[in-house]
Order: structure tokens, then C-alpha cells, then sequence
């Protein structure tokens, strides 16, 4: 998410820009139903992130038509189930191969129904929409392989969402240096606010729940908190190329699902890797 550092809203954002209650409210009961689904049957975890993931995947696929690109949402929403299941009960090889599966099958979708024309866009789109972000969520599966694959799983989200909690606070109270016209509102010192929380949110969890060095929970955060900006701004990239201000609004005060997944897919892989070498 950005940091909310300007403007003001008529729905009780002040200066953020942003409804903060709801915001709280909607955070705190998506928080509940992930851990109440991810520390009883992991199963259920991984039916609220293809939910979630295939809300963001129709805003996407939604986004793309307002510019005339089709991207066909039904074969983009197979991939994306059985995505997930291959890496969960398969592997990564699995979830590569079932990739390039429906990667082909996109593009044999799109040659019989619509014609030449448009034909690489449409194509090129779709198998973007593939991937981001189902292809890359499905890396959560990955990380709920293992015994202990809650509590890494807990942790990837936790430093994901400390990234957004510390830049915001950190950008409304101090944010002065414009970091990037891609996002004017992202500060260079909300980045500060959301590497520190990171960081210690990281070291804090992966020292209790996986008994790991504190070094390698800083590691992990510190990465989570550049790989969560770097999502923000890709969202923030696709959003000023198509010409819109938002993907979504499900959410009250904070928009669309890929407006919480878009930190969440970019920072999935790298925290796998880190945790696959570390533990």
C-alpha cells in the first residue's frame, strides 16, 4: 500500500487519505480468518487464498477490458486452482509445470476465439494475468508444505503487513522526501518506517516460531520490506498504464483485493527461497 502522507477524505481519512477505522476493521477480521483457517486445517487456509487471489485475478482480468484487451477469465481461474494444488501437494515442479500448462493453454484459448488481430497483446496479457498474481501466490502453498509451514507462512504475511503498518505511520508523520513519481504519495521515509518494522517483526517471529538466528529474521524482513515497495509500485505501474485510479473497491479503506495482494505476490518468492536455505 502507499503511504497515505496527503490529502484528505470525506469518509474519516483526515490527512491520509484513507478510512482508517474501516480499514482497522476490515485488517483485523482478514488477520482472524487467516489464522483461524491456518492453525486448524491448512486446507482451509488455502481456500481463502484462492478466493482471495481469484477476486484480485477478476479485477485484473477487468482492468485489462477497460483498454480493449481481452484476457479470458475462466481458463485464468483453472490455472490458478489447480496451481495451487500442484504446489501443495506436488512441489514446485509441479506448480512450474502446471504453469506452462495453462500458459499454453491461454494462448490456444485466444487463437480460436477472437481472431489475429490483437492476438499478442491478448495473448501476452493473459499469461501476465497467470502469473500475476496466481502463479506467484501459489508460492504460499509452498510455504505451508512443511510441518511447521504455518509458522512460516504466519511470518511471510506478518513482515508483508509490518512493511505497510510502518511505512504508513511512518510516512504520515514524517514523510517529506517524495520517493518516486510512479507513487507521489510513497516517501523515503515511510521505506525507513516499513525496513525497520521489518526487520524487527521478522527477527522477533522467526527467532519464536522457527528458532532461527535473529540475522536471519532481519534478512527476511529487510527484504520484505524493498520487495513489498517494488509491489506496490508494479500495481501502481499497471494502474497509471491503463489509466485508472483503482483495480478494485471490496475492501473498505483499503480498495481492491490486489490492492492487498499486490505487496504480498512480489515479496512470496524470495521469502520462500530465504526459508527453504535457512530452515
Amino acid at each position: 500500500m502507499e503511504d497515505r502522507t496527503a490529502g484528505t477524505s470525506p469518509s474519516g481519512g483526515g490527512r491520509t487519505g484513507r478510512n482508517l477505522p474501516a480499514a482497522i476493521a476490515v485488517g483485523v477480521g482478514l488477520g482472524a480468518l487467516v489464522l483461524l483457517t491456518l492453525y486448524t486445517i491448512k486446507e482451509l487456509f488455502l481456500l481463502v487464498l484462492v478466493a482471495a487471489v481469484g477476486v484480485g485475478t477478476l479485477e485484473l482480468v477487468k482492468a485489462f477490458g477497460t483498454r480493449g484487451i481481452k484476457v479470458p477469465a475462466a481458463p485464468v481461474l483453472a490455472g490458478l486452482v489447480v496451481m495451487q494444488a500442484a504446489a501443495y501437494w506436488g512441489g514446485a515442479v509441479w506448480l512450474v509445470a502446471s504453469f506452462a500448462v495453462f500458459a499454453f493453454v491461454l494462448l490456444v484459448w485466444r487463437m480460436f476465439s477472437d481472431g489475429t488481430d490483437g492476438f499478442v497483446r491478448d495473448g501476452t496479457a493473459s499469461v501476465f494475468t497467470l502469473f500475476y498474481p496466481p502463479m506467484l501466490a501459489a508460492f504460499a502453498a509452498l510455504l505451508l508444505r512443511p510441518e511447521d509451514g504455518d509458522h512460516r507462512v504466519l511470518i511471510f504475511i506478518a513482515v508483508t503487513v509490518a512493511s505497510d503498518i510502518g511505512g504508513y505511520a511512518a510516512g504520515v508523520l514524517f514523510g517529506r522526501h517524495k520517493m518516486t513519481a510512479i507513487s507521489p504519495k510513497k516517501t523515503w521515509e515511510g521505506f525507513a518506517g516499513s525496513v525497520v518494522a521489518c526487520v524487527a517483526v521478522g527477527a522477533w517471529l522467526v527467532s519464536w516460531l522457527l528458532h532461527g538466528a535473529l540475522w536471519q529474521g532481519a534478512v527476511i524482513g529487510a527484504l520484505a520490506a524493498l520487495l513489498a515497495t517494488v509491489g506496490d509500485l508494479i500495481e501502481s505501474m499497471i494502474k497509471r498504464d491503463l489509466g485508472i485510479k483503482d483495480l478494485g473497491s471490496i475492501l473498505p479503506g483499503h480498495g481492491g483485493l490486489m490492492d492487498r495482494l499486490d505487496s504480498l505476490v512480489t515479496t512470496l518468492v524470495p521469502v520462500w527461497i530465504l526459508m527453504t536455505l535457512f530452515f
